[in-house]
């Protein structure tokens, strides 16, 4: 019953919402009320499985063998908690943004953020790869009117620059890929070791397929199939929020771990010679998006590829396949989401209050907006991995992991990388507080925008001394006995 009503919930919230169209203050409420649903429902299943427990639902056999059902997991565990905890900040940050900057089609926005954690909630709740695969379309489809919300031109174009590569991806390379997994082991059903891990697959069949996988899952924006994740950049800031936070790039990436954890099986892959490319790959998104961004004007930009970065960190860790490399992946996507929502809200307030879009424009907001500059500061932080910001916690089992199983190279990367976020992250922060200001005086964006903001630079500093829930859910994952 649980497993039915994280899907329920926010699938019933959405036709709610849409009934209260012409009361803006009750369909505001239905949202927040929503999402606080959502999210208890969530927590109360995570004692549970964090104990061993592993609630199951099946709703019915396509053909025999080929079902739709959910089962909760250490790792769809901890992506729900991030994902419905998440969505009720959003949803208080959307309130103010969406009323400050006097945006139409409000509704039908509240309506598909709604349905989009539906989605999200069936990604991280499948118990197979058909089910995954539904649900992960599904998300797609409907973040597309969120994307193309504004409905200019560039909207538009970038709404198909979203549709047409996810949706290219995992039909030409994903769905392949999964019907290959149903002909060599007979089932999609995910197990712990591997579905992969009987089916006498050579290592060249092996690393084939998991190109197909790691290039059909485009919502983790490996290069070269990155370019949706910037494109996407034209939709309003809560939106930007969803796609770098909340759902979709969490929901690729989340996929990239539950495919090498549970499909491949770690210690599958490990003795696989074809399947050293992703690794080299990760490393190379890492550092050459990273590069993209140190060279960005625009603010949101600059963030895009920062995120393109941070979720190859996560696939680079998976792929390492050592216990503590595969702890670090799923945790970053948790210390990665709040970060990076925060980032993406000081950005939106920096844009409802002052106008301003380009970094270049910066010079001394700090001490116009000290709240929202201080939350980008504490946000920028994580990222970059400086204690006691969240992000600190997965980067240092990172290079645990990396040392571990002795990928210097990794190492490299990563302490290379590291550099460069702090070479585009701090120059911001230093002009915001330390130039001196330029145009008209303006003070802080609508109090929501600001609370919300507030809550979760406040969590970024508080995950490192409370974050046994979520490192023990990722210490389950990769088999690490606590």
């Amino acid at each position: 019953m649980s497993l039915a009503l994280c899907l329920l919930i926010p699938a019933a919230g959405a036709l709610l919402i849409a009934a209260c169209d012409r009361r803006p203050d009750l369909r505001e409420a239905a949202t927040l009320a929503t999402s606080v649903a959502l999210f208890l429902v969530v927590l109360s299943l995570s004692g549970g499985v964090l104990q061993g427990e592993r609630p199951a639902l099946l709703l019915g056999e396509i053909l025999p063998g080929l079902a739709l059902g959910f089962r909760l997991e250490p790792l769809g565990m901890l992506f729900a908690l991030v994902a419905s905890g998440l969505w009720i900040v959003n949803s208080v940050y959307s309130i103010g943004y969406m009323r400050g900057n006097e945006e139409a089609h409000q509704t039908r926005f509240y309506v598909c953020f709604a349905l989009a954690l539906a989605a999200t909630m069936g990604v991280a709740l499948a118990s197979n790869l058909l089910t995954l695969f539904l649900f992960y379309e599904l998300l797609t489809l409907v973040t597309w009117p969120l994307v193309a919300h504004h409905g200019d031109a560039q909207a538009r174009s970038g709404g198909r620059v979203y549709l047409g590569l996810l949706l290219g991806t995992s039909m030409a390379l994903l769905l392949p890929a999964i019907i290959a997994t149903w002909a060599a082991a007979g089932t999609l059903e995910f197990t712990r070791g591997g579905i992969l891990r009987d089916a006498g697959l050579s290592g060249a069949a092996m690393g084939g397929l998991l190109a197909l996988y790691m290039f059909g899952i485009g919502k983790a924006a490996l290069m070269p199939v990155h370019r949706w994740l910037p494109a996407a950049m034209v939709a309003p800031t809560p939106v930007s929020a969803l796609l770098h936070a909340v759902a979709v790039v969490k929901a690729g990436v989340f996929v990239v771990v539950k495919v090498i954890v549970y499909v491949f099986g770690v210690e599958a892959l490990s003795g696989v010679r074809a399947a050293d490319w992703l690794p080299a790959l990760a490393g190379f998104t890492i550092l050459a998006a990273s590069l993209v961004a140190l060279r960005a004007d625009n603010l949101k930009r600059r963030l895009a590829y920062s995120t393109v970065s941070q979720l190859s960190y996560v696939v680079l860790a998976a792929s390492l396949l050592a216990p503590l490399s595969v702890a670090a992946a799923a945790l970053h996507i948790a210390t990665h989401a709040v970060g990076k929502i925060t980032l993406f809200f000081a950005a939106g307030a920096i844009y409802t209050a002052a106008g301003k879009t380009e970094v270049s424009e910066l010079d001394g907001i700090g001490r116009r907006m000290p709240w929202t500059m201080a939350a980008f500061a504490v946000g920028a932080l994580s990222l970059i991995g400086i204690p006691p910001a969240a992000g600190f916690l997965s980067k240092w089992l990172m290079f645990q992991g990396a040392a571990s199983a002795g990928h210097w190279m990794t190492l490299a990367v990563l302490a290379l990388s590291t550099l460069l976020n702090a070479a585009y992250f701090l120059p911001i922060v230093y002009r915001a507080f330390f130039l001196e200001a330029e145009g008209e005086p303006h003070g802080e964006a609508p109090w929501p925008m600001v609370a919300a903001m507030t809550v979760t630079a406040a969590a970024v500093l508080v995950l490192p001394f409370a974050a046994a829930l979520p490192l023990g859910l990722a210490r389950s994952v990769a088999g690490i006995s606590p």
